[in-house]
């Protein structure tokens, strides 16, 4: 159903994402994973992935692994000390 919706509306599905482009930089994605708190994940579109993920660490917040995906973007997880996630992605330079 949610696949249909998001189709009609101009969305994509990448994986267990689903992608609406809202603007011309920004998107919204939601990774539906009843695992999670609230069944989903929030990602933050973000300019420089490195800076903050160091400015992360000396507050003592660690991250998953970062991933690098066949259209250049890298996308990290990161959890807080309760378990919460959210996670950051950054577009490659054009």
């Amino acid at each position: 159903m949610v696949r249909g919706v998001l189709r009609a509306r101009g969305g994509r599905v990448i994986g267990e994402e689903y992608l609406w482009q809202v603007g011309e930089n920004a998107w919204v994605v939601v990774d539906d994973r009843a695992e999670r708190a609230g069944g989903a994940m929030i990602t933050l579109g973000v300019t420089d992935l490195d800076d903050i993920l160091a400015r992360l660490a000396v507050h003592g917040i660690g991250h998953e692994p970062v991933e690098t995906y066949g259209n250049g973007v890298r996308h990290v997880v990161v959890r807080d000390p309760d378990g919460n996630s959210l996670s950051l992605a950054q577009a490659p330079a054009q």
